[in-house]
C-alpha cells in the first residue's frame, strides 16, 4: 500500500449492508459547476460517517483516455497507481478521501465502444445486431457496478461527464435510467447540478434553467432525488420552496452550494445543508455518528489562517489555463496548510524567457518549480529558469520535464557540453544527456504507452531526497517516455549533481539533487499527483519550508 494511503483504512466499518448503494451525480445548465467536488465532498461525508465510499468518473468523449490530450483541452491528466491515464476529477477524489482509484475509476465513451466492438469482432453477441439499447448501455451499466460488485465499498457515487441534454451524455442518462430501475427503489438515488443565475439588471436568482434542466432529465426518465443549486447568492426558502414544487423534489432536498473561497470548504457547506443526511435517508441507511471532521477542519484553519506568505514562480508551457497543473497547485495547497504558510502561485509562461529577460522575469520569487511538459517549445526558457534558480541559489524543484531540463542546464553550462539536449527536443545532438528510454523506441501507439503508474525508487543514505522522505524505498508515479542518460551520470556526478534515487529494476535515475545549494531537487515522477489533504507530499511540505527559510 502507498505510503501516503496508510490511514485509509480508518474508513473500514462493521457494516453488514446487503448490497452496495449507488449515488449518480448529473449536471444541468451548463459545464464546471463542480460535479467532480461535489462528489467529492459528499463521499468524504459519507466516509466520516464510517461508509467505505469511493467515486468513479464517466466521461462522453470517445478519447479512449485523456493521455492523448492537450492539456489546453482537457487540463491535465491524472495518473494512477496502476497506470491508469485519466480525468483530473479522480485526483480530487483522492485528495478528499485519502484512498486510491484506479482504471475502473473512469470510464470514457471511446473506451466503452472499444470494449463492445472487440466483443463483437469475437462473436460474443452470436450474429446479433450490435446497437447502443441494449450492447452498450449494458456495457455502461456493467462498468458502473464494478467497483461495487468488488465487495470493498458500501456506496459508490458515479460522476456522469457534461450536461443533461447533451447527444454524447444520452447512452449514460439512459443506462442510469436503467440501472436505478434495476437497482430497486432505496439503492439507487440521482443527484441532479444546476445553475441558478443572479441576474444583477433585476437583482433576483433565477430558477427557470434550473427548471428546464430538471425537465430535460424527466425526459429521459429519470426523476432526481437531490437537487443541488449552484449559486453566487444565498437561496431564499421561498425560492427553495419553488424549486422544490416546480422540480418535483422533496424541500429537505433542495441543496444550496454556494461559492467558497476554496473547494476544501465544501463538505463543511454540505454538512450544513444536511446533503449527506438527504442522500442516506434516500438510501434507507442509519445516518451512524456525526462525520469526523477533525483532521479535516485543522487542515482548513492552517489554510486559512497562514502565519506568513512566500511566492513561487510555477514556470511552465499552459500557464494560461490553470487545469494544466491542477494537481501541482492542490500539492501547494496542502504543503503550504503544513507550514502554515501561503504559498501564492507565480504563473510564469517559459516561452518568454531567455538570457537577456530571466532575471528580471524571476527576480523577487522565494522558489521556483519547473513544470512538466511535452514537445520542444519553451524549452531554452526552462533551462534557463534552472540555470538562474542554481547560480543565485534560490530553492528549486523541477519535475519531469522539469527534471530532465535541469540535467541539461547542468549539463550545458558546468560540464561545457554546449550542445547536450533531450532527444526529444533534438534528436541528431551528440551529447543526448536526456534520451528515449530503451523499450520506447519500438513503440508507435501514442496512447496508454508511456512508462505509467507506481514504481519503486531506491534512495541514496545521507541524501536531500533521504532526508525529505525519511526513507530509503519509496513508490512514486510516473508518466514519461525520456530519461537520465546514464552513460553522462559519472560525469555529472563527479561535478556535483547527485543521482540520489534509483529504480531498483531498471537503473534509471529518478531523482537529481545538487550539492551545496539550499534546496535544488529534480523528480522524473510525478509527486503532486498523490499530494493529499491527510497527508501531504513531503517534496512539496520541504519546498515550502526551503522558500520560507530563504525568505528569512
Amino acid at each position: 500500500m502507498p505510503r501516503f494511503f496508510t490511514t485509509a483504512t480508518t474508513q473500514h466499518t462493521n457494516n453488514t449492508m446487503d448490497q452496495t448503494k449507488y449515488i449518480f451525480v448529473t449536471g444541468g445548465v451548463t459545464s464546471s459547476l463542480g460535479k467532480g467536488i461535489i462528489a467529492a465532498s459528499l463521499a468524504k461525508l459519507l466516509q466520516a460517517r464510517g461508509y467505505r465510499t469511493t467515486i468513479q468518473k464517466f466521461d462522453p468523449y470517445i478519447n479512449v483516455d485523456p493521455g492523448t490530450l492537450n492539456p489546453y483541452e482537457h487540463g491535465e491528466c491524472y495518473v494512477t497507481d496502476d497506470g491508469a491515464e485519466t480525468d483530473l476529477d479522480l485526483g480530487h477524489y483522492e485528495r478528499f478521501l485519502n484512498v486510491p482509484t484506479s482504471q475502473a475509476n473512469n470510464v470514457t465513451t471511446g473506451r466503452v465502444y472499444l470494449s463492445v466492438i472487440e466483443k463483437e469482432r469475437r462473436g460474443e453477441f452470436l450474429g446479433k445486431t450490435v446497437q447502443v439499447v441494449p450492447h452498450i448501455t449494458n456495457e455502461i451499466k456493467e462498468r458502473m457496478q464494478l467497483l461495487g460488485k468488488s465487495g470493498d465499498f458500501d456506496i459508490v457515487i458515479t460522476e456522469i461527464g457534461g450536461t443533461v441534454g447533451d447527444i454524447e451524455s444520452l447512452p449514460y442518462i439512459e443506462s442510469v435510467r436503467q440501472l436505478v430501475w434495476e437497482l430497486g427503489e432505496g439503492n439507487g438515488i440521482v443527484i441532479h447540478l444546476t445553475l441558478v443565475p443572479y441576474l444583477a439588471a433585476a437583482g433576483e436568482l433565477k430558477t427557470k434553467p434550473t427548471q428546464h434542466s430538471v425537465k430535460t432529465l424527466m425526459e429521459s426518465g429519470i426523476k432526481a432525488d437531490i437537487l443541488v443549486c449552484r449559486t453566487e447568492h444565498e437561496i431564499s426558502d421561498e425560492l427553495r420552496q419553488k424549486l422544490a414544487l416546480f422540480c418535483n423534489v422533496k424541500r429537505e432536498a433542495v441543496i444550496q452550494s454556494i461559492d467558497a473561497s476554496t473547494i476544501y470548504e465544501v463538505p463543511n457547506l454540505m454538512l450544513e445543508e444536511g446533503l449527506d443526511i438527504v442522500a442516506l435517508k434516500k438510501l434507507n441507511l442509519p445516518k451512524k455518528a456525526a462525520p469526523d471532521l477533525k483532521n479535516w477542519n485543522t487542515f482548513l484553519h492552517r489554510l486559512k489562517y497562514p502565519k506568513q506568505t512566500v511566492n513561487v514562480g510555477l514556470v511552465g508551457k499552459y500557464v494560461e489555463l490553470q487545469d494544466s497543473y491542477k494537481s501541482i497547485l492542490e500539492s501547494f495547497i496542502h504543503a503550504g496548510a503544513a507550514n502554515q504558510t501561503k504559498v501564492n502561485i507565480i504563473s510564469i509562461h517559459s516561452e518568454y524567457i531567455d538570457k537577456t529577460n530571466a532575471a528580471e522575469q524571476l527576480e523577487g520569487l522565494d522558489g521556483i518549480l519547473v513544470a512538466p511538459g511535452f514537445g520542444g517549445r519553451g524549452i531554452e526558457g526552462k533551462i534557463e529558469t534552472v540555470r538562474y534558480a542554481r547560480e543565485n541559489n534560490i530553492p528549486f524543484f523541477g519535475i519531469c520535464l522539469g527534471m530532465q531540463m535541469a540535467v541539461i542546464e547542468y549539463s550545458r553550462n558546468v560540464l561545457g557540453l554546449e550542445d547536450a539536449n533531450s532527444t526529444e527536443m533534438n534528436e541528431e545532438t551528440s551529447n543526448p544527456v536526456i534520451a528515449l528510454m530503451e523499450n520506447q523506441k519500438t513503440i508507435t501507439d501514442k496512447g496508454g504507452t508511456m512508462r505509467l503508474g507506481s514504481w519503486k525508487c531506491d534512495i541514496s543514505e545521507g541524501s536531500l531526497a533521504h532526508q525529505i522522505y525519511g526513507e530509503l524505498q519509496i513508490n512514486e508515479r510516473h508518466r514519461h517516455r525520456y530519461e537520465y542518460n546514464n552513460a553522462y551520470r559519472k560525469q555529472l556526478e563527479v561535478a556535483g549533481l547527485l543521482a540520489s534515487g534509483i529504480n531498483p529494476d531498471t537503473g534509471l535515475v529518478e531523482i537529481i539533487e545538487l550539492k551545496n545549494h539550499p534546496f535544488f531537487i529534480g523528480v522524473q515522477y510525478h509527486p503532486e499527483y498523490k499530494s493529499t489533504v491527510a497527508n501531504p507530499h513531503p517534496i512539496f511540505v520541504s519546498f515550502v519550508a526551503a522558500m520560507v527559510k530563504h525568505k528569512k
